[in-house]
């Protein structure tokens, strides 16, 4: 079973347990395939994260997130960030790109590390479909057409940018194909070549300088020095089962687990009052020093303290971002589960040629840096929202979870889990359910709950007229009981589910 943020990305997932690979191989060749389908949140320039359960192992998050770039390079020597404004129906934000905006990609190293400790696949063969895809093109679906019209200020922020998602002086629309050779290109001498080109070849002299020449920070020697890095997951106890979940540097698996252990100390199902009062208190907890405290261990024990001790307060703390990310959630026969995430922030603009690359913008994200821009030190992880999650009952694989949305992915991610354990949804159905998210004390509702309680307490709710894509994009499998499984891929931003034998 796999779900994930286009049809044929899960499609060629689903291609790839059909030839007997396992849950990994699987989430692989979605990966790949995605890079061509949803090409606006994701891509060889971005980051994520991959959480594998397989059995008789201890379970591993592989970070391949970004990090902070300028070793070598002068403090503070960078271009201006470049403000755009981005419209989604009932909200405007600003983010920033441009080529101080770039920061040290992870995605050809977490492919390569992924496959050579999990798979069973070579990534030459997994990297077929996924570069014929780019090469003869993919045509748009209503959803990534949307993320383009809503991001078209960055899509057409430089030339090269702009060549590909608006060739003819207009972003392309529903319908259109778009088509990236060089993406397919880079494609096949990853598979041929592994990550070494992309990171200390010429891809990546070639990336490293096109950046450094327009006022970016990320230098050769950041490339080089880039690694994978294989972390215990944070573990949470909700309902009897057991969640696991990005532990840090990364920022969102902690608020979850958080707000995970607030909700079990009560039976039953929560009502809604009781979810939007610890969003609520989980958005007060996460603080400039809580972000910035993430790369501190004795920091996270006494946060891991205060899970252990529901009743425990912090302080106040920021907002988030729309966000530019994707999920992918695999379970196999063979008891393999994995859940992976991956973004390219807004994206930057910045295309290179001849690479196949559109960089990510972390660096102009606000929410990954509260103590202000380029303000982390060269080689720091930057302190994501994203957080694979996976749900053990009895040691085995029940739900596999993720979701797109940058601040709105914990909120989406701990309500599906709450349909799914406390409701006894299928997955499919916990992931239409509607949703609501807290942030600056404002409670965003979409259509469909009884949000009178919420009234009656004097909430100030902002009402969606329709499901948006603002509540985030998750992708789930689940398997009940009985050992059924079903799945649900997001209709908020395009996603799909397969089951093998069936759709």
């Amino acid at each position: 079973m796999i779900a994930a943020g286009h049809p044929v990305t899960a499609g060629v997932g689903a291609d790839v347990l059909r030839d007997g690979g396992n849950a990994v191989d699987a989430a692989l060749g979605a990966m790949l395939a995605s890079f061509a389908c949803e090409p606006m949140l994701t891509g060889l320039g971005a980051g994520g994260y991959m959480l594998v359960v397989a059995p008789g192992r201890d379970p591993v998050l592989l970070d391949f997130f970004v990090e902070a770039p300028g070793r070598g390079a002068e403090p503070g020597a960078h271009a201006e960030l470049v403000p755009v404004d981005v419209s989604f129906g009932d909200a405007l934000q600003v983010f920033n790109v441009g080529a101080a905006s770039v920061g040290t990609f992870g995605i050809p190293a977490g492919l390569c590390e992924a496959s050579e400790r999990f798979g069973t696949i070579s990534l030459g063969r997994l990297v077929e479909p996924a570069a014929t895809l780019a090469r003869a093109g993919v045509e748009l679906n209503a959803a990534q057409a949307y993320v383009i019209e809503i991001l078209a200020g960055i899509a057409t922020s430089t030339p090269e940018c702009a060549a590909l998602f608006a060739p003819d002086g207009q972003v392309l629309r529903s319908g259109d194909v778009l088509r990236q050779p060089e993406l397919a290109d880079a494609l096949e001498r990853l598979g041929e070549e592994g990550a070494a080109p992309f990171y200390t070849g010429d891809i990546g002299n070639a990336l490293s300088d096109w950046v450094r020449s327009r006022g970016g920070l990320l230098t050769r020697a950041d490339l080089a020095a880039y690694e994978v890095v294989a972390r215990a997951p944070v573990r949470a106890r909700y309902r009897g089962r057991e969640v696991l979940t990005n532990p840090p540097p990364s920022a969102g698996g902690l608020l979850i687990v958080r707000a995970l252990s607030l909700l079990d100390a009560s039976d039953g199902p929560p009502s809604l009052e009781r979810v939007v009062e610890v969003m609520e208190r989980t958005q007060r907890e996460r603080t400039p020093e809580f972000l910035d405290g993430l790369d501190d261990p004795a920091f996270v024990q006494r946060f891991l303290d205060a899970v252990a001790s529901p009743e425990h307060p912090v302080d106040d703390g920021p907002t988030g971002r729309l966000g530019s990310t994707t999920h992918i959630a695999v379970m196999d026969a063979q008891g393999w589960a994995c859940s992976v995430t991956c973004s390219n922030g807004a994206c930057s603009g910045i295309v290179v040629p001849g690479t196949g690359v559109h960089l990510n913008n972390m660096l102009g994200e606000q929410d990954l840096n509260p103590l202000g821009f380029h303000r982390f030190a060269p080689g720091r992880r930057l302190p994501s929202m994203m957080s694979p999650t996976i749900v053990l009952g009895d040691g085995t694989p029940e739900l596999v979870v993720g979701s797109a949305g940058s601040n709105r992915i914990r909120s989406a991610i701990l309500q599906t889990i709450i349909q799914c354990v406390d409701h006894g949804m299928q997955a499919a159905d916990a992931v239409r359910a509607p949703r609501v998210h807290y942030e600056d004390g404002v409670v965003y509702v979409e259509p469909g709950l009884d949000v009178s309680a919420l009234e009656l307490a004097g909430r100030t709710l902002g009402r969606f007229r329709d499901r948006n894509l603002f509540f985030g994009g998750v992708q789930a499998v689940a398997r009940d009981g009985e050992g059924q499984l079903s799945g649900g891929g997001d209709p908020r931003r395009g996603g799909a589910a397969v089951v093998l034998g069936g759709e």
